[in-house]
């Protein structure tokens, strides 16, 4: 498979650079592979569309603002750090550093007036050491949401709310699962009560999720790790689920991935790095609500094998003409 396989045209008006403050007011589009049927409709109505007693199985991990902005002692140039992993001993970080090639091994950059401090140790490899171990509660003061590249804005106090789930509970993702933004808790209720049940997994999306496949012949891509988890609990319950012939849904990619992983490595948690194109036979994934991707993306690749090549692309193409908005803050579709 090659990757121009996967490309498609988006004009750049299209692409969502905010959020809807009416959560399940987004467009939903309704994609029916089998009966291969498009139907346009508002997400708030998805229930008329699942499959009957069905699972829904959504991504809780929390987007933490990872970026840290503060200036040089010495220059007063502006310095970025957006945190990507925490390591072993507790007060170092991998880290994007900007502007790389200006900073200096073992140079202090200072944050919330001196009280946090973080010294670059490896300006190669992204390593810095923090003079505390509770990184996080200064994060969640000063830090700043890691919007994607697309959105061509500065972050605002509105990200921090909208830029999150309803239901994001485990701290680790630096760019959202943006599937389950168009939720809310009335909705997950709504649901419920219609008969479905509600189920979530752990999936912390790293910043690979953004690199580009760069490889023609797309199977020579080299998908990127990130961390997931699944209670034994919930297992047993999709596996019961898939036993009795109900479906599954996952809401997002991240979702899908986690139910594929489990399935393949019988797991609990660790990392994953499956990569899911045309040709991949779902083990429990029936099933996907989530938002447009961008051509020859690898979450691209994956709708595609689920929902069909040639008929996502007829899907995205009607989206496109139909004026959706694309990306993370757009609008939803429902693979079924």
């Amino acid at each position: 498979m090659e990757l121009n396989d996967f490309d498609y045209a988006l004009p750049q008006d299209l692409i969502a650079h905010h959020p809807l403050h009416k959560r399940d007011n987004a467009r939903l589009l309704v994609a029916d592979s089998k009966r291969q049927k498009i139907t346009h409709d508002i997400f708030c109505n998805i229930n008329q569309y699942l499959p009957e007693s069905s699972s829904l199985v959504l991504n809780n991990s929390k987007v933490i603002p990872a970026r840290l902005l503060t200036h040089r002692e010495k220059t007063g140039g502006q310095v970025e750090l957006f945190l990507l992993k925490k390591l072993e001993d507790g007060y170092s970080y991998k880290v994007l550093m900007r502007p790389t090639k200006r900073l200096k091994v073992k140079e202090d950059l200072f944050f919330d007036q001196k009280r946090l401090k973080a010294t670059i140790i490896d300006k190669e490899k992204g390593i810095v050491r923090f003079n505390r171990k509770n990184v996080m509660t200064y994060l969640r003061r000063i830090g700043h949401i890691p919007l994607p590249p697309y959105i061509s804005r500065e972050d605002t106090a509105e990200d921090k709310k909208y830029y999150q789930t309803v239901y994001a509970r485990a701290e680790g993702s630096v760019a959202a699962p943006t599937a389950g933004l168009h939720f809310t808790k009335g909705l997950l209720r709504k649901i419920e009560q219609a008969g479905h049940t509600i189920q979530f997994v752990t999936l912390h999306v790293s910043y690979g999720t953004f690199k580009p496949v760069e490889t023609q012949d797309i199977t020579k891509h080299e998908m990127h790790f990130e961390e997931y988890c699944i209670t034994p609990d919930t297992k047993d319950f999709l596996e019961q689920q898939k036993l009795a012939q109900k479906k599954i849904v996952a809401v997002g990619t991240t979702s899908c991935r986690v139910l594929e992983t489990i399935a393949c490595k019988k797991e609990y948690q660790g990392n994953t790095n499956m990569f899911i194109y045309p040709g991949y036979q779902f083990k429990m994934t029936n099933a996907l609500i989530t938002n447009f991707h961008l051509p020859r993306s690898t979450l691209f690749m994956l709708v595609c094998a689920l929902g069909g090549t040639s008929f996502m692309k007829k899907a995205y193409r009607i989206a496109v003409e139909e004026k959706y908005r694309f990306y993370s803050y757009g609008d939803a579709m429902l693979i079924l």
